[in-house]
C-alpha cells in the first residue's frame, strides 16, 4: 500500500499557522513580484479568484471581500515543509518527496496494520507539531493514492481527512467519481484530447485498449493506467541529485546598463554554486540568459542567451561568476531595457571525481576557501561573505510589499508573545 500525504492550501496554511485570526476568512498567496496569485484557500475559491490570476486586475475584490494578501515567503513556505516532511518520516521507512507539500509513503509490510488509524495519527501530529493540515489518501498503487487523496480532501467531513481504497468496489467508485483531467500523470494537452473523445472519467480512461494509450501516451501513459488499474508499476523514486540548477529573476524594473546586468548575473552564478557544491558536483558548462520586458509593446525587445562549454569541471563561485561574467558580455547589447536574467549551470561530475586537464585546471585553493564561506554564511545568515562584485547587503529586490516575516528561520523575525 501506497500512502500520499497532501498539506491542504499548503502557502495560506503556512501564513495561517502564525495569524489564526485569517482561519475561515480568504486568504491568497502572490508570486515573485507580487504578480499573480499562486495559491487560494477554500474561501479565497469560492470568490471565484482563480489560480495565475493577475494581482492588479483582482484587487477590487480582494479590498471589497477582505481577502488577507501575502507576498510569496518561500523561505517560512520551505523550512515548514522539512517540518512536516521530518515528521511523516517517522512513520515509514521509505518515503518519496514529491513536491513541497506532496509526499508519497511505502507502507509495504504494513498489512496487518490499520492504516486508517496510522492516517489520523499523521494529520494529528502534523496539525500539532505544526499547524499544517493535511489530507491522506492510501491505495495499492501511487496512482490511486493521489485519487484517494483527492477523496480525502473533497469531502473531509465524511472522511475525516484520511481515505483507503483498499477493494474493487472503492477503486472503481473513486475512478468513476474523478474526472480525467485532474488523474495524476494526464496533462493538458492529453486531457483535451480524451475529452474530445468523450473520455470524461478515470474510470472511461482505464476502458481504453493498452495499444492505444501507448501509442497515443506513450508508455507512461500506459504504466498510468495500469496503476489505475490497481496494478503497480509507478515505483517509488529515490532522491537524486540534479542534472542543472537554475537561478532566474525577474528585476524590480528595467535595467539598461551592464554593470547592473553583470551584479545580478554575479549574484545568481554564486547561489548556483551553492547548490552545487551543497549536492557535490562540479559543472562543466553554464548558461547565461537576458530578456527584455515582453509585456512592453513601446519597448524593442531583445532575447538572448548563450551556452559555453568550461575549460574545466569547477564549483567555485569565484570562477564561475568570472565564467558567467564573460558569456554576459558576449550577449549584452546597449539600448534595451532588461527585465530578467538568469544562469543556469548544467554537465554535472562529481566533486570527488574529476578528470585532470592537461594545461588549465581549477584552482584548488578554491576548495579550502568555499568550503569555509560555506561554512561561514550557514553559520551567520545568507551570504554574510559576498563576492567584492556583489551588491553588498543585497540579496534580490524583488517587489514584496506583503510579505509576511520569516518566523522560523530568523531570529529577528521571530513571533513576538505578549504577555
Amino acid at each position: 500500500m501506497y500512502a500520499l500525504v497532501d498539506c491542504n492550501n499548503f502557502y495560506a496554511s503556512c501564513e495561517r499557522v502564525f495569524r489564526p485570526e485569517l482561519n475561515g476568512k480568504p486568504v491568497v498567496v502572490l508570486s515573485n513580484n507580487d504578480g499573480c496569485v499562486i495559491a487560494r484557500s477554500n474561501e479565497a475559491k469560492v470568490l471565484g479568484i482563480p489560480m495565475g490570476a493577475p494581482a492588479f486586475q483582482h484587487q477590487p475584490i480582494f479590498e471589497q471581500n477582505n481577502v488577507a494578501v501575502f507576498s510569496a515567503n518561500f523561505a517560512l513556505y520551505g523550512d515548514m515543509s522539512n517540518r512536516v516532511m521530518n515528521i511523516l518520516s517517522e512513520f515509514v521507512p521509505s518515503m518519496e518527496i514529491y513536491s513541497i507539500d506532496e509526499a508519497f509513503l511505502d507502507f509495504s509490510g504494513f498489512s496487518l496494520h490499520d492504516l486508517a488509524s496510522i492516517g489520523e495519527e499523521m494529520r494529528s501530529r502534523v496539525m500539532k507539531w505544526t499547524g499544517i493540515p493535511i489530507s491522506v489518501g492510501f491505495a495499492p498503487t501511487k496512482a490511486l493514492s493521489k485519487a484517494a487523496n483527492h477523496i480525502a480532501k473533497k469531502f473531509p467531513e465524511r472522511t475525516g481527512g484520511v481515505y483507503l481504497i483498499d477493494n474493487e468496489e472503492k477503486r472503481l467508485k473513486a475512478l468513476k467519481w474523478l474526472k480525467v483531467e485532474d488523474v495524476w500523470g494526464i496533462g493538458r494537452r492529453h486531457a483535451l484530447r480524451l475529452q474530445e473523445m468523450r473520455i470524461r472519467t478515470a474510470f472511461e480512461f482505464t476502458q481504453l485498449s493498452d495499444k492505444w494509450v501507448k501509442d497515443v501516451m506513450s508508455i507512461t501513459g500506459l504504466r498510468l493506467k495500469m496503476d489505475l488499474e490497481g496494478k503497480s508499476t509507478l515505483q517509488m523514486e529515490e532522491a537524486t541529485n540534479r542534472k542543472s540548477i537554475a537561478t532566474t529573476r525577474t528585476f524590480d524594473g528595467n535595467y539598461t546598463g551592464f554593470e547592473q546586468i553583470k551584479e545580478r548575473v554575479t549574484t545568481f552564478a554564486v547561489s548556483c554554486a551553492e547548490k552545487l557544491r551543497r549536492q557535490g558536483d562540479c559543472c562543466n558548462s553554464l548558461m547565461v540568459f537576458i530578456r527584455t520586458n515582453g509585456h512592453r509593446d513601446d519597448q524593442p525587445q531583445y532575447n538572448r542567451d548563450v551556452v559555453i562549454k568550461l575549460p574545466f569541471a569547477t564549483n567555485s563561485s569565484i570562477e564561475l561568476t568570472q565564467f558567467a561574467t564573460a558569456a554576459l558580455k558576449t550577449i549584452f547589447k546597449e539600448g534595451h531595457g532588461y527585465k530578467k536574467a538568469g544562469v543556469i549551470l548544467m554537465d554535472f561530475t562529481p566533486e570527488d571525481n574529476q578528470q585532470m586537464n592537461l594545461f588549465e585546471n581549477r584552482n584548488v585553493r578554491h576548495i579550502r576557501l568555499m568550503k569555509a564561506l560555506d561554512r561561514i554564511n550557514s553559520s551567520l545568515g545568507q551570504q554574510k561573505v559576498r563576492l567584492a562584485s556583489q551588491e553588498p547587503g543585497r540579496v534580490w529586490r524583488m517587489k514584496q510589499e506583503r510579505l509576511s516575516p520569516r518566523y522560523t528561520t530568523n531570529i529577528d523575525e521571530i513571533l513576538t508573545v505578549k504577555g
